[in-house]
């Protein structure tokens, strides 16, 4: 995967965070065209898509035909920063990907999703218990590993981000996108860091 900047990294970080994983409101303090920039970027790289967007969400671009379209961070984008498990793996319930249907075709899919969720819901009334492996499966999740993380980040001396790398099994781009995101944005962490001679760049969280 390309090396990604801060500001991209941020703003992934807040969309695979959100219930829908909708990139806008954008975190970033960009604007104009450097936004747009960004934002054609990581469309470029997969990371994010366009989808129809609903009638209150931020408006993208309009297509040729007049369909609003909004943007959305992609699984892959998730699972490259490591905190996919706080956002739904499927495309969440009336949005999806921009694609070209006819009127039939959009019918059906639409009386599909709601038989899934009638389903769905029948299922959770029930009361059924999941085994026990799945819930321990369940458990085994990026979370675990960012609660090492803010472990980390809360000694005296901190940790750079070579050392995270190597105690969590991330890469340094995910590092940097959990501090920023899910620590800063989502948690609202004050996390400082300072340049020690002999190690690099420390990061601590300020008590």
């Amino acid at each position: 995967m390309a090396k990604l900047s801060d500001t991209q990294l941020t703003i992934l970080s807040a969309a695979c965070q959100r219930e829908e994983r909708n990139v806008y409101p954008i975190t970033s303090k960009l604007t104009g065209g450097a936004l747009d920039k960004v934002l054609k970027s990581l469309l470029a790289k997969g990371l994010i898509e366009e989808v129809s967007a609903k009638r209150d969400e931020v408006v993208w671009r309009t297509d040729d035909d007049g369909s609003r379209l909004t943007l959305r961070a992609t699984d892959a984008a998730c699972d490259a920063i490591g905190i996919a498990e706080s956002a739904p793996a499927s495309s969440p319930e009336g949005t999806r990907p921009r694609e070209k249907a006819d009127t039939a075709t959009r019918g059906r899919k639409g009386r599909g999703r709601a038989a899934k969720s009638k389903g769905r819901a029948a299922t959770a009334k029930a009361g059924s218990t999941a085994p026990a492996k799945a819930k321990r499966a369940q458990s085994k999740t990026t979370g675990t590993k960012q609660e090492k993380l803010i472990a980390m980040l809360r000694r005296k001396e901190g940790a750079t981000v070579d050392e995270v790398v190597r105690a969590l099994d991330w890469l340094p781009h995910t590092v940097r996108g959990a501090i920023a995101g899910a620590l800063k944005k989502k948690l609202s962490l004050q996390v400082e860091s300072e340049k020690i001679e002999g190690r690099g760049r420390v990061y601590r969280i300020a008590e």
